[in-house]
């Protein structure tokens, strides 16, 4: 079976956070402010925008030009995202590593924030992959069977060969995507260390 083509702008990774109380998210407006005028990213960032106010909606976003991170509430799992809208070079392979990267590198900024008094921390063990584009990879069993070897040959590098599944919600109005359960919870810094440069 031919792999569906992916652009890799449309690559989303969710790192599932244990809890965002009303106070966290009023803390990370100010910290994702300091993130644009300190250029804390390798994207270039334009604004904040402040969308706690729709259930299990988007949170709060960071905005940039090829990419947005967010704190995001969607599906009622609160987790950071990171939403690459830009090109990025490389494989597919590559472009997982890149978001993935990316997520858990804001991550682990955030849980070290003294701002948020340790507000955020990744669970350990959930992760969410999507393809943020319908009609390059519909959510539909055959994507998945296509996508599922590159997928798990990637998995098994950032979880560096520890037990994980995929769930896989074939839901045809939802985009693909797949939660990542890890047998054994992780910390944000080891699954960047397994990821290397």
């Amino acid at each position: 079976m031919e792999t569906p083509t992916l652009e890799p702008q449309h690559l989303n990774v969710k790192l599932r956070v244990e809890a965002a109380t009303p106070a966290t998210l009023q803390a990370l407006i100010p910290v994702f402010h300091l993130w644009i005028q300190d250029r804390l990213c390798p994207e270039q960032l334009i604004d904040v925008a402040d969308y706690r106010h729709v259930p299990a909606g988007p949170g709060v976003v960071l905005i940039g030009h090829e990419a947005n991170y967010s704190l995001d509430g969607a599906d009622h799992h609160w987790g950071v995202r990171y939403n690459r809208k830009a090109a990025a070079p490389g494989t597919l392979r590559e472009q997982l590593a890149q978001a993935t990267r990316a997520a858990l590198e804001a991550c682990l900024r955030l849980e070290q924030d003294s701002a948020l008094a340790g507000g955020i921390r990744f669970d350990g063990r959930h992760l969410d992959l999507f393809v943020n584009d319908r009609m390059l990879a519909p959510n539909t069993a055959a994507t998945r069977a296509a996508l599922e070897p590159e997928l798990q040959a990637f998995l098994a590098e950032l979880f560096a060969g520890e037990a994980c599944t995929l769930t896989h919600d074939a839901d045809p109005r939802r985009l693909f995507g797949v939660t990542v359960t890890a047998a054994q919870p992780q910390a944000t810094a080891a699954l960047l260390a397994h990821l290397g440069d």
